[in-house]
């Protein structure tokens, strides 16, 4: 025990030692009183380089953890669970959370209202749109976000050990210099003494070839220590590679959330055009009063017994619109849209407000409101 005793004292007292000695080079260099070894212009890039990946690669890991999951306290959740190598559990998106809502209210209102039934349609299609955006979360963490965090706790802090190293030897190295051209100045003094004894002459001699030998061994191990740095750093050439076709992966699964995005609210739109329209019947129609009542409210006639082709365009009151988004006709009745294409818009007698009469060369069909920009 007394042994490892002094082991352990002669040990902390080395590692003391060589710390002041770093640490007294360190400051002598910050004041311009001891020189430093440069590390070669294409190493240096490469640290650069390294820095700069780093630091880019972090602020996008972070940002698109925001994307994904903007709530902080979720975010914090997610992390603990992982750091307890643990499986967080499923979390129930704020869509599907609304459409539950919804349909619950379609239950209490009855769903056989206008306005409950709507409610029925808009609910499904919020759950299918909060079921895309968690697998649009599940697929993004899995093929962008853990090949970033994988880096930064990786690749870089492997990186960030062997530089501090380097770094460390580097000053061992420049210390190493510094006390052997000390030792030739002395030696160099002592060599034009006359009053110089020979046991000193001895020593100096001495200490000069010790300090060659720490010299030598101080810049293998510091050639040594660059090789295997230099070979880290320009790894982030196959770290960009890696990143990029991660980067290919999660524009691909944006996309395609996106696109089922826009098919759920196209199929929900093309639904609600065909739901009782409430609010409008109530705002065209006139309450009956008690003389006609034993006759019943006449409605105008019906879009449905509308027969197109022989619907003849206003002279005034024509409109053009833009198409917002694809609409594909239910029926030959309606007339097909493409996205941002231009057609000529118009009412007639009887036509359901949600829709209009559209024109597109000698084509012609009713056309959904919601899917047109009025222009003029």
């Amino acid at each position: 025990d007394r042994n490892t005793m002094d082991f352990n004292v002669k040990k902390l007292a080395s590692g003391a030692g060589l710390f002041f000695t770093r640490a007294v080079q360190f400051t002598e260099e910050k004041l311009g009183q001891a020189e430093k070894t440069e590390l070669d212009a294409h190493f240096e890039n490469l640290m650069s380089r390294a820095d700069c990946t780093k630091n880019w690669t972090e602020k996008i890991y972070r940002q698109t953890e925001i994307l994904l999951q903007p709530n902080p306290s979720a975010r914090i959740e997610e992390f603990l669970y992982e750091k307890l190598d643990r499986k967080a559990p499923s979390r129930i998106t704020n869509g599907e959370l609304l459409g539950q809502y919804m349909q619950d209210a379609a239950k209490e209102f009855g769903p056989g209202t206008p306005y409950g039934s709507t409610l029925i349609e808009v609910g499904e299609c919020e759950r299918r749109l909060g079921a895309a955006e968690r697998e649009f979360l599940q697929t993004s963490a899995i093929s962008f976000l853990t090949p970033l965090r994988n880096f930064l706790e990786g690749d870089w802090r492997t990186i960030s050990k062997e530089r501090r190293l380097l770094e460390n030897l580097r000053l061992d190295l420049d210390a190493c210099k510094t006390r052997l051209k000390k030792a030739k100045v002395a030696e160099a003094k002592a060599a034009v003494s006359l009053f110089v004894y020979v046991g000193k002459m001895s020593l100096l001699f001495l200490l000069f070839f010790q300090a060659e030998h720490e010299l030598r061994v101080a810049q293998t191990e510091f050639d040594r220590q660059a090789e295997v740095t230099r070979l880290l750093l320009e790894g982030i050439s196959s770290t960009h590679v890696n990143h990029l076709r991660c980067l290919h992966e999660f524009v691909e699964a944006q996309a395609a959330y996106y696109k089922r995005c826009h098919h759920h609210m196209q199929e929900l739109q093309k639904e609600l055009g065909r739901l009782p329209n409430a609010f409008a019947l109530n705002s065209t129609h006139p309450v009956a009063t008690a003389g006609s009542a034993s006759e019943g409210v006449s409605s105008p006639v019906e879009t449905d017994t509308l027969k197109i082709e022989e619907v003849q365009a206003p002279a005034t009151g024509t409109r053009k619109a833009k198409v917002l988004y694809d609409y594909d006709a239910a029926d030959s009745s309606e007339l097909s849209l493409l996205a941002d294409e231009l057609i000529t818009v118009y009412t007639v007698p009887g036509m359901d407000s949600d829709w209009l009469v559209g024109e597109r060369g000698n084509q012609k069909g009713k056309v959904p409101v919601t899917y047109l920009e009025l222009l003029s």
